[in-house]
């Protein structure tokens, strides 16, 4: 049978198999959400079997709100900073651990540990860390650099600086195990082929194994990226969002509004925003990382 170019060629009996699951996702994500949004437009406190609708008013006050403002450049900042260090780390500790040295193997599990870890327990060990009298001041006295001290999480120039550090701790060997995976695809015969040829180590790099590398960088950037637009429990649990409103990411905002406010109505509307923050910057950045690795 000849095949017509972008038509299906899967049996119908196969696609039948994804109804049930189709079925499930549109009843447990799909419906919640478009029902939910309906009160964005209102005024809804959570609580109250009445409201009213506002329209675009709780959309209004988000861009109108220095505190939701604040959020916002929080959130793209926590985003942008732990996906570029996040990746970058994860990608020097790939090579070197992709290379035929001994421990290589304990190496990548002690890396990649900290993933393992729940965000909850991650913030839990770092705000301890980050105490006034915690392991990290404690080891500056011990060192004679007690300049150095400094109340990492109550303190506003610092405390945002704390939460992407512990965030990047924890993403580092997330992205690592990624880009091993990737490395283990790069043909050896072409790096043999540009080494004879005279290409250095750099070289070889930046034309034979990055290019390669193409689709765990997409993958890497994405799921970072993702994680870091969405970031709630180290923001939580670290600093509350303080000192003051200096380190609110939009989920924490979203939570403060909803659960300690009852503003429901603006809560959803700013959970919407996120929605499509996260939505269209993740597709900014696929296509932007497909078309460099030459797909279309």
């Amino acid at each position: 049978m000849k095949r017509r170019r972008g038509v299906s060629t899967l049996p119908r009996s196969i696609l039948l198999f994804a109804v049930p699951a189709v079925v499930f996702y549109a009843f447990v994500l799909l419906v919640p959400t478009l029902r939910g949004s309906v009160y964005a437009f209102t005024n809804w406190d959570g609580l109250s079997a009445t409201f009213d609708l506002v329209g675009l008013k709780n959309f209004e006050s988000i861009f109108a709100n220095p505190d939701a403002v604040k959020a916002v450049v929080n959130t793209l900042v926590i985003a942008v900073v732990t996906t570029v260090v996040s990746n970058i780390i994860g990608l020097l500790l790939a090579l070197l651990l992709n290379a035929r040295i001994r421990s290589r193997n304990v190496l990548r599990v002690f890396f990649f540990a900290p993933a393992v870890l729940t965000p909850v327990v991650t913030a839990y060990l770092f705000k301890y860390i980050f105490a006034p009298l915690g392991p990290l001041n404690g080891l500056f006295d011990a060192v004679g650099l007690p300049g150095l001290k400094q109340d990492w999480l109550g303190d506003a120039d610092w405390a945002l600086v704390a939460i992407m550090i512990v965030i990047i701790w924890q993403q580092s060997g997330y992205a690592m195990v990624i880009y091993l995976a990737g490395l283990q695809g790069v043909p050896a015969e072409l790096l043999e082929a540009g080494a004879v040829d005279g290409a250095g180590p750099v070289r070889r790099f930046w034309s034979i194994t990055r290019p390669q590398l193409a689709p765990a960088i997409t993958i890497s950037v994405m799921l970072i990226l993702i994680h870091g637009l969405k970031v709630f429990a180290e923001v939580w649990i670290m600093t509350g969002g303080g000192p003051g409103n200096a380190t609110n990411s939009l989920s924490t905002l979203i939570y403060k509004n909803a659960f300690q406010f009852g503003l429901f109505g603006s809560s959803i509307a700013m959970a919407l925003v996120l929605l499509v923050m996260v939505a269209v910057i993740s597709a900014i950045q696929y296509r932007a990382l497909l078309f460099q690795g030459g797909h279309k």
